[in-house]
């Protein structure tokens, strides 16, 4: 019998996350230049579109489907096209539907694949991008993601359904994708900025933000979905749920102040970018670790999340690699810290039931943390750079350098973000007295250095 209480927090929690990858649109692209906004957004709206998708045709049976060997991966073939899934309300989680579960982890694949967008602003081409996402999210994500949530059922005793080897062999705790979502995304992040390399300009020229009230937005909405995204993965209405939602409300503030801490001491003062930043931080760091820390074990993995990501995004102007928006700097390094801090900071009182080195578990579950992290790193940085080099061989990643100055939103999708030429149009074509036309030539160039 199906549990309409758990049902409908599923459902709330799957539109909440949805809601996430308008939200990384916002924020992602207030960040950019003003002539590369609404290539950034479209990035997050164009995975949106085609992992969705994905998901219904194969994707969900490669991470839900019974394992064909090794934990590896599920088989591609046992719920093509969600086949079987309509009237069944058992194989996801007792007396919750099955599409239930489908729709709640297809939102999951689609801010995975949206995030490592912010590694490549500026300079990707949209066909080009459109091409990754989907083979990437196919060789890549779909597998990690059957490696990490997808659990072993038994009935009596008697095995009827095998899972991925991470979430059973290994018993690694990611409550809800500090591996399969941000440690993978910000190794890809990285593998795709070393392939399509820096920005013109990098290191030289600013690069600031082109509007700040539009990053605070999606901040406030990524924070807003977060909790459907840790609450939801708790797949029911129940006390786990409530742990995750204070674990993720309390991390993400310590974290917010942790950043702006770092900043104020680092540069004499604290910003809004650096506030927003935070949020993410915190709020990448608390998900694999919400329902396995107390309140104050989150509070410690928050704090330390943000001071370490403000000073981690710098990084890429010591080593030389260009991630535009900091995907490596936040989910990378903040995915790696949360899903290690469950090997120290986890306690028997939190619902996961496992005590970490701090707690008197001693390093049993700490080494188990650290192979899962090391493990979808190295899968994700590898087979992304082979993804990345294909592409960019066989039909161009990048734009040329011409494009990239004059903006991509002109020259890939013909649009601009702000019409500035309309602002000052009073309805009359007549020039002032003595004062020549402009040409639509010297219009442009106006334009695209307004833009730039």
């Amino acid at each position: 019998m199906v549990n309409t209480g758990d049902t409908a927090w599923i459902l709330t929690s799957a539109a909440l996350v949805l809601l996430m990858t308008p939200g990384l649109a916002l924020f992602y692209g207030g960040m950019v230049r003003a002539k590369s906004v609404l290539n950034m957004m479209m990035m997050s709206f164009g995975a949106l579109a085609l992992i969705s998708v994905l998901w219904v045709l194969y994707g969900y049976s490669v991470a839900f489907g019974d394992d064909v060997g090794l934990g590896l991966l599920g088989n591609p073939a046992e719920f093509f096209g969600l086949a079987g899934l309509m009237e069944d309300t058992t194989s996801a989680d007792g007396g919750l539907p099955a599409m239930a579960f489908v729709g709640f982890q297809a939102v999951f694949a689609i801010i995975t694949v949206a995030l490592i967008s912010g590694a490549i602003a500026d300079r990707a081409r949209f066909g080009a991008w459109m091409v990754f996402a989907g083979v990437w999210a196919t060789i890549v994500y779909f597998p990690v993601a059957h490696w990490v949530f997808d659990f072993t059922l038994t009935d009596d005793g008697t095995v009827t359904h095998t899972g991925g080897w991470i979430a059973n062999d290994l018993a690694a705790i990611d409550f809800a994708g500090g591996t399969a979502v941000h440690i993978n995304a910000g190794a890809a992040g990285l593998a795709l900025a070393l392939v399509l390399g820096r920005r013109r300009g990098f290191g030289r020229e600013a690069m600031r933000p082109h509007n700040l009230p539009l990053v605070m937005i999606g901040a406030g909405l990524l924070w807003f979905g977060w909790f459907g995204f840790n609450g939801g993965s708790a797949l029911a209405a129940n006390n786990t749920a409530s742990v995750a939602w204070v674990n993720t409300l309390v991390a993400t503030a310590a974290a917010t102040l942790g950043w702006l801490l770092v900043e104020k001491l680092r540069d004499g003062h604290s910003t809004s970018l650096g506030a927003a930043s935070g949020v993410v931080a915190g709020l990448v760091a608390i998900t694999p670790a919400c329902s396995s820390v107390s309140p104050i074990g989150a509070i410690v993995v928050g704090a330390v999340a943000g001071a370490l990501c403000a000073l981690a995004v710098g990084l890429k102007y010591r080593l030389g690699y260009d991630d535009s928006l900091d995907v490596v700097g936040v989910h990378l390094v903040g995915g790696l810290w949360g899903t290690i801090a469950v090997g120290f900071l986890a306690t028997a009182e939190a619902p996961a039931g496992i005590d970490g080195l701090l707690y008197g578990g001693g390093v049993d579950q700490l080494w188990r943390q650290a192979v899962g992290a090391v493990a979808v790193l190295a899968f994700s940085f590898v087979l992304t750079l082979a993804i990345g080099i294909v592409i960019q061989k066989t039909m161009g990643f990048r734009i040329p350098e011409e494009d990239e100055v004059t903006g991509i939103d002109t020259v890939v999708h013909a649009e601009s973000g702000y019409d500035f030429a309309s602002l000052g149009s009073s309805g009359s074509t007549a020039p002032p007295a003595g004062q020549a036309r402009a040409t639509s030539a010297d219009m442009a160039r106006n334009t695209e250095r307004t833009l730039a």
